[in-house]
């Protein structure tokens, strides 16, 4: 038996997680300036910081701790950690070759006297759990910022653990 080290990968094929929970992935995200959206080296997929956009614009919008609550906070962590699944998908072609959530940072717009920074972040923490499951386990960092861009209230950024790509196989030639 494994110790529970956050070491396991996911014992169901994330696409199958996403159906069972009735999730419907949005568009993928489109950069705001001159970068890309996702990049892969050996086993490891990036994801550039997501925002949450729902049909091209911000759904949710304001300043944690000033006119920005909580549960708004992980509301706006849930959008934005399904837009992650979709840009994800996007990069690798399924989403089946996500073995594993390693790294999750949230970055927030909050106000000074600002605490609740975790709270917020288990809006896209417990989202990846569900999809993930509890023993595959990820690291997290949260924090709070004075601004972001285009007034979003926070940003998701992940590392992914991806299985290789598949090459097919070369057919073989018969010599005559």
């Amino acid at each position: 038996m494994q110790a529970p080290s956050g070491n396991e990968s996911v014992a169901r094929p994330p696409s199958a997680r996403v159906s069972e929970l009735g999730l419907v992935l949005p568009t993928p995200p489109t950069p705001l300036g001159n970068y890309v959206e996702s990049s892969d080296t050996g086993n490891l997929l990036f994801l550039s910081g997501i925002l949450p956009i729902a049909d091209g614009q911000l759904a949710i919008s304001g300043r944690l701790g000033d006119n920005l609550s909580v549960k708004k906070g992980q509301e706006a962590a849930r959008i934005a950690s399904l837009k992650v699944l979709a840009a994800a998908k996007q990069h690798l072609g399924s989403l089946d070759r996500l073995k594993k959530l390693v790294k999750l940072t949230v970055l927030m717009a909050t106000t000074g006297p600002f605490f609740e920074h975790a709270p917020v972040a288990d809006g896209a923490s417990n989202l990846f759990v569900q999809i993930f499951g509890p023993k595959a386990g990820h690291v997290r960092l949260v924090y709070g910022v004075q601004s972001l861009p285009i007034g979003a209230p926070l940003i998701v950024d992940v590392i992914f653990e991806i299985e290789p790509a598949r090459e097919s196989t070369p057919k073989q030639q018969t010599v005559t």
